[in-house]
């Protein structure tokens, strides 16, 4: 087989705008089991919607967004149901961006022999596909950037808002993540944003800027999303899987009073996960669990324990067809960041 035959069914991204989930997420809250979980996460976002009050945290962990849930994320933004993202630096920059070059992911399978793949340059997300060598356009890309940027540390936000900027002006696929939160003031953390193609690409930067060179300073990342935090009357976490996305910001909460101020915890909290919680774990705690280290309320918090792409797009696009974000102040808390 050559490299094309492998690379010729590209994922397609889910439109939850195309379809009505409202009659699916109204049956589910009368049934039972991850059913009704997944009827009551799709009312607690829209709880969080419909608090004046609140700012809304997405956390991505994982790889849905090579799944097919890309547009999801993006359409969050543009219709106003997030105002700061926490994610992966694969999510934002492997994922989101790499498509935004013009690349596509594809559908493939995990029984076929690595080996081959390998062999081919193709990398591979369990039944998903990547061209490497494409991948590697996106690593340089991100050295591209730094190199126009004046030499001192960025927090990842700093750095994602370049990014916004150019693809505002060479997007080869429009309505990216990356470009719809820069459009709309959201700003996105990646606080282990070296563990992507970004990592690479920066590495590149400095191997040929040694002495004077951009760099990534994860400890402001965690200070401007505490600010966020201490800003926000009330907050809710939307989270996608788990690890330091979601970790990342419960921890504001602490971080917040290390500061000497006082915060709520936060107040509503969705987790959509298929890790368990035996070992100890769950990726990061139970939210029940994290609400005994004083960052999440357990009165509106909900645990499904479900596969993403499955349950997401039909959380999302009730959530939409409600329209009750029509009503919604946008918080542009990127712009906080401006002024500083």
């Amino acid at each position: 087989m050559q490299k094309s035959d492998f690379l010729q069914s590209p994922v397609e991204h889910i439109d939850i705008t195309s379809f009505d989930a409202t009659a699916i997420i109204d049956a589910m809250r009368n049934m039972s089991f991850t059913s009704r979980e997944t009827a009551n996460a799709a009312d607690i976002l829209n709880t969080m919607i419909n608090d004046a009050d609140c700012t809304i945290i997405l956390c991505i962990a994982g790889s849905t967004s090579a799944a097919g849930c890309m547009q999801v994320y993006a359409d969050m933004v543009k219709y106003n149901m997030v105002d700061a993202i926490v994610a992966t630096g694969a999510t934002i920059v492997d994922m989101d961006f790499f498509e935004a070059l013009g690349f596509r992911h594809y559908k493939g399978s995990q029984y076929v022999d690595d080996r081959q793949l390998r062999r081919h340059y193709i990398d591979r997300i369990y039944d998903t596909y990547i061209d490497e060598e494409q991948l590697q356009i996106c690593d340089n890309t991100i050295a591209k950037i730094a190199e126009t940027l004046e030499k001192r540390p960025y927090s990842s936000r700093e750095f994602i808002v370049e990014m916004g900027r150019f693809l505002d002006k060479n997007a080869k696929k429009r309505d990216s993540l990356v470009q719809v939160a820069y459009e709309n003031d959201v700003p996105i953390f990646c606080p282990a944003f070296s563990d992507s193609s970004a990592g690479f690409g920066l590495v590149l930067h400095q191997y040929s800027n040694k002495k004077n060179h951009v760099s990534i300073d994860s400890v402001k990342d965690f200070r401007e999303l505490t600010e966020i935090k201490i800003r926000s009357k009330t907050s809710g976490l939307f989270m996608i899987g788990g690890g330091v996305p979601k970790n990342f910001a419960q921890d504001t909460v602490i971080c917040a009073e290390v500061l000497g101020h006082t915060v709520d915890m936060h107040k509503y909290a969705v987790q959509i996960t298929v890790a368990d919680v035996r070992d100890g774990a769950c990726s990061s705690s139970t939210l029940k669990e994290a609400s005994s280290w004083g960052k999440v309320d357990t009165g509106r918090e909900q645990m499904v324990y479900a596969e993403a792409t499955v349950v997401l797009p039909l959380i999302v696009s009730y959530v939409y067809h409600k329209g009750d974000w029509k009503n919604r102040s946008r918080r542009r808390w990127a712009r906080i960041f401006e002024q500083a």
